[in-house]
């Protein structure tokens, strides 16, 4: 019972105060969740989306989600089966979950690892070698990876949604009003910069 209620209230921060670049809903079932995690600027995971799965185990918040990457991704902390390398993901005294920590606060944590890897505790030693020793080859290595499994055509759902609803719905309003005729107003003329 706590850990619906506790998921129930979690799943509703996030819905309505998101962290940024990340969304999180529910797949069905309480205990199945799916995210995603949009790749940061000036990093080589920039403009990727990201799908990740969430499975919260029966003790939850005892016991931390089970979380991996559903996109391919190119970084020495994260493996080819999607399981990621990071600490507040495991059970202490190895890791440091505790049960104060959040789904929100481990995909902000996921966030932070893309952006910054720890090649020294590495789930990919050829990538964590790579990283450390040749940084050049490791972020065209991660471009590439990037683009070819986490470019926008090729993620799926809420994130691309949204962007294009919003973008349809401002397009389809300018359209509109330029088949009507529509008379812009004296406030919105006066509002605009001349050019």
């Amino acid at each position: 019972m706590q850990r619906a209620s506790r998921l129930a209230r979690e799943l509703s921060l996030l819905a309505t105060e998101p962290p940024p670049g990340i969304t999180c809903w529910q797949n069905g079932q309480l205990d199945d969740l799916r995210a995603q995690i949009l790749g940061g600027v000036d990093t080589p995971y920039e403009k990727g989306i990201f799908n990740l799965e969430i499975i919260v185990p029966e003790r939850y918040p005892f016991e931390p989600p089970k979380i991996r990457f559903l996109t391919p991704i190119y970084h020495p902390n994260i493996d080819s089966a999607g399981r990621i390398c990071l600490d507040v993901l495991k059970l202490p005294p190895k890791g440091a979950w505790r049960p104060s920590l959040n789904i929100s606060t481990l995909l902000t944590s996921i966030q932070l690892l893309m952006a910054e890897p720890n090649p020294d505790d590495p789930l990919m030693a050829n990538i964590s070698s790579e990283y450390k020793y040749n940084k050049q080859l490791f972020l065209l290595n991660a471009r590439e990876w990037t683009q070819k499994y986490a470019g926008q055509l090729k993620a799926s759902k809420p994130l691309e949604e949204k962007i294009s609803q919003s973008e349809t719905s401002s397009s389809s309003e300018s359209t509109m009003q330029k088949r009507k005729g529509v008379d812009i107003s004296r406030k919105e003329k006066k509002s605009r910069p001349d050019s």
